[in-house]
């Protein structure tokens, strides 16, 4: 049987497409967004400077816009996505099944309310962590709000281990619970990570021969803790190690981090903002990536670098530790802060022979395949539920 499944995203995200198009292969798939992300948007998210992504976002998927009536539209608060009109789609689009992305917008529950008075049940499939730093009156209400907040909902697809720890935590039922892990194109990624001239690239990103090259792909801002990285890198040269450190990305603090490769006298290149097709080159050449986050929900650079063959250092923090990194086969994990341990992880990483069985091995099980699945699993077990009490949503 082919179910017919309506997804609510926010905007058009780059990671976020290639599964849609996987779920399109498996179901009848309309994805709907709330909002029109423009490269001003993009600018004000963080990333430093207005860009629209290089990679086709819209082909071999239904999409349709809906109309944002919020008077500031954003995806990054609550009332920047507004949209009425998805009530409409959900009663005239015939649906089994209906997934939303997330519930940070008012858009989302304005989907879940919807799909309840027509009678579709609704899967939720979101990042949430446990580790996320909120104050203490934000747990103590969440603990309470929660658990009845969460049974809105008839099935909860978990990206890793730590958000289904954090599902779990606020008394979701296992048996309403689905793997459908945070994941990339890693054909893609792979693909032309091998057709790259890795010579030609470490030469190009100032790469001296005999040295390591340790990448860094994010916002320069406060939570991302590049400063982590130089200052790991200034340990390893006064050891004695040859370190040239990649920094791929833009925002605030660019120009400390400047300042602070100059001051300790590194090797170290700044790229500027590179699109999502500059990326695997770039990754195919580093001996390593390291994400320093003081939080982070996940981390997709990391799946990024190890479909590319690239091993990886992140801290605890970080969402995707326990599931993408295995200490001395994929990487290394050490505690968020602490230079002095990053950088011994660092060392290690660089020093031990490349596992790239145990790399390849592990980015198979976070694939848009086993996501898809995933999604496939749950909105078949409950359009069946919804069939066998004689409710359709067609």
């Amino acid at each position: 049987m082919t179910f017919r499944l309506g997804i609510l995203s926010s905007h058009p995200i780059q990671y976020q497409v290639p599964l849609f198009r996987e779920i399109s292969t498996k179901m009848d798939l309309h994805v709907f967004y709330a909002h029109n992300q423009s490269s001003t948007d993009q600018a004000k998210a963080g990333f430093g400077n207005a860009f629209d992504w290089d990679i086709d976002l819209f082909s071999d998927y239904n999409y349709k816009f809906l109309i944002n009536r919020s008077l500031k539209p954003s995806v990054n608060n609550y009332f920047g996505c507004d949209t009425p009109g998805i009530y409409n789609e959900v009663r005239d689009g015939g649906f089994d099944v209906f997934l939303i992305t997330g519930w940070y917008l008012r858009c989302y529950w304005q989907a879940v309310s919807a799909s309840h008075r027509i009678g579709i049940p609704v899967m939720v499939r979101g990042d949430s962590q446990l580790t996320t730093p909120r104050s203490r009156v934000k747990k103590i209400v969440k603990e309470i709000v929660y658990p009845k907040l969460l049974q809105y909902f008839d099935a909860y697809l978990y990206v890793g281990i730590k958000n289904k720890e954090y599902l779990e935590h606020y008394k979701v039922q296992s048996e309403k619970l689905f793997f459908s892990p945070h994941c990339i194109d890693n054909e893609w990624f792979s693909d032309k990570a091998s057709n790259t001239d890795v010579q030609e690239v470490r030469k190009r990103l100032g790469c001296r021969q005999g040295y390591h090259l340790v990448l860094f792909v994010g916002k320069f801002l406060e939570n991302k803790r590049a400063m982590d990285v130089v200052k790991s890198l200034e340990i390893l040269k006064n050891e004695g190690m040859n370190v040239h450190g990649v920094f791929v990305g833009s925002g605030e603090l660019e120009l400390s981090l400047r300042d602070a490769v100059v001051r300790a006298n590194l090797s170290a290149i700044f790229t500027g903002f590179l699109n999502q097709s500059e990326l695997p080159e770039v990754y195919a050449s580093a001996d390593l990536l390291v994400l320093p986050s003081a939080s982070e929900t996940w981390g997709l650079v990391v799946n990024e670098a190890l479909a590319c063959g690239t091993p990886v250092v992140v801290s605890n923090a970080v969402g995707c530790a326990p599931d993408l990194v295995d200490d001395g086969n994929t990487g290394a994990v050490y505690p968020v802060g602490d230079i002095s341990t990053m950088a011994d992880a660092i060392k290690r990483v660089l020093t031990t022979p490349l596992n790239s069985t145990a790399i390849k091995q592990k980015i198979r099980t976070y694939s848009l395949n086993i996501a898809s699945n995933g999604i496939v699993d749950a909105a078949g077990m409950l359009a069946s539920e919804n069939a066998s009490k004689g409710i359709l949503g067609r």
